[in-house]
């Protein structure tokens, strides 16, 4: 932000793209963005704010607009505004769907998610391979295998899209969750030979955090060693670790932390973020560069005594 920020005041000559207030009128682009910016943040309440203040402008509400804030309703976690927005609009298209149909995967509504998939078929709209992602997506958040795969065939029997690497992931993710580890494997061999290293690391990477999930220890070992064929990452040593602490096996626990250790991979520090009368705070796993750090400990502890 103190970069962006430096680079705007060097523009001799800003308009309404560079500018997001003052004296310029906003356009469409700028609200587009400040509604994307509190999707991203799960900052409902400014979303709110600006949505009052399109209504308060009679700001034109077009397919881009609607979209946006049906999004950020969405991944805010207010669902029923998000689905009347969709339900209201006289005019769609495939972005649009594709928004409404991840809100309610990602807020754990599968069945509604799949449901609303069909109907943008009959609606006649073509889904692209954004959506299918999405879909499957659903479909591991409720473990039906067998309606992921029917999806994921159609792909290129139905619509002739080429299943990518990002769609290889969430079926073998979808496998995982449901407890067909060796199917997923075959999915994996499935892919095309001309996929990249990359790609191939993602699909063993989904087939490895889901037998670690389950305590499917053998493949995960399998998909662990071939990972660390085609990628250098934390992750994988990660993943390995918690699975063995959690089922007892400490030596191979220690195995894991020491070759991490020799090999020097340092595991990235986790991150997450609140909204509190409207200021964003981020905490970052092992850092206290928060100025109120003493207070919310002091708050913890208290917590942490009702507790026992």
């Amino acid at each position: 932000m103190v970069e962006a920020r430096l680079l705007f005041e060097k523009i001799p000559d800003r308009t309404a793209v560079s500018w997001t207030l003052t004296d310029i009128e906003p356009d469409e682009g700028i609200f587009v963005s400040l509604l994307s910016a509190c999707a991203h943040l799960g900052s409902v309440d400014i979303g709110i704010w600006i949505h009052k203040h399109l209504k308060g402008m009679q700001f034109p509400m077009t397919v881009q607009l609607n979209t946006a804030l049906i999004d950020m309703y969405a991944k805010c976690g207010n669902l029923g505004l998000a689905k009347n927005l969709f339900d209201g609009m006289q005019e769609r298209d495939v972005i649009c769907w594709n928004v409404m149909i991840s809100g309610l995967t990602m807020n754990g509504d599968a069945q509604n998610a799949l449901a609303l998939l069909e109907q943008m078929e009959k609606d006649g709209f073509k889904p692209n391979h954004i959506i299918f992602i999405t879909v499957l997506t659903a479909g591991s958040y409720s473990c039906m295998a067998y309606k992921g795969l029917q999806i994921f065939d159609s792909m290129k029997s139905v619509y002739g899209i080429e299943p990518k690497s990002e769609h290889y992931g969430c079926m073998i993710n979808l496998l995982g969750r449901a407890g067909h580890f060796e199917e997923a494997k075959e999915i994996i061999l499935r892919m095309p030979t001309s996929c990249s290293p990359s790609d191939e690391a993602m699909a063993w990477r989904a087939l490895l955090s889901s037998c670690c999930s389950l305590g499917e220890t053998s493949l995960a070992e399998v998909a662990a060693e071939r990972l660390i064929q085609l990628e250098r990452h934390c992750g994988v040593y990660v993943l390995l670790l918690n699975m063995y602490a959690s089922s007892g096996k400490y030596d191979d626990a220690r195995r894991i932390r020491k070759d991490m250790k020799e090999k020097g991979v340092e595991k990235t520090p986790g991150c997450s973020s609140i909204e509190v009368n409207g200021f964003i705070h981020e905490f970052v796993a092992g850092e206290k560069t928060h100025a109120q750090m003493q207070e919310i400990h002091k708050v913890l502890e208290k917590m942490n005594d009702q507790l026992e």
